[in-house]
């Protein structure tokens, strides 16, 4: 029986690096992936999406939204729930395949 790496099946049945599937797929993991963060850290932080929404400024339904991965929040709007929730966020970001330092 042949076996598969995760990143041969994610080749087969999503598209090759680089290509537009295989970006979108990766953005939407990225942001899954934010939205649980987000949702672990408000949890051990004992707070509920309402008062979060409270500091940050925006209703219990946008917290939600974030967290369950469902809107497109504005940059802004994430860097303050971080902030609310005393989280220190890092950024890479590949420049013609050069790395900007922040």
């Amino acid at each position: 029986m042949k076996t598969y790496s995760l990143e041969e099946l994610t080749d087969q049945y999503i598209g090759k690096k680089g290509s537009l599937k295989r970006d979108e797929f990766e953005n939407e993991l990225r942001l899954d992936l934010l939205g649980q963060t987000i949702k672990k850290v408000r949890l051990d932080r004992n707070l509920t999406q309402e008062q979060l929404g409270e500091i940050v400024g925006v209703k219990k339904a946008q917290i939600s939204k974030i967290e369950n991965s469902t809107t497109d929040a504005r940059f802004d709007t994430i860097l303050k729930v971080f902030k609310a929730l005393d989280v220190k966020v890092s950024f890479n970001i590949e420049l013609n395949k050069r790395e900007i330092a922040f």
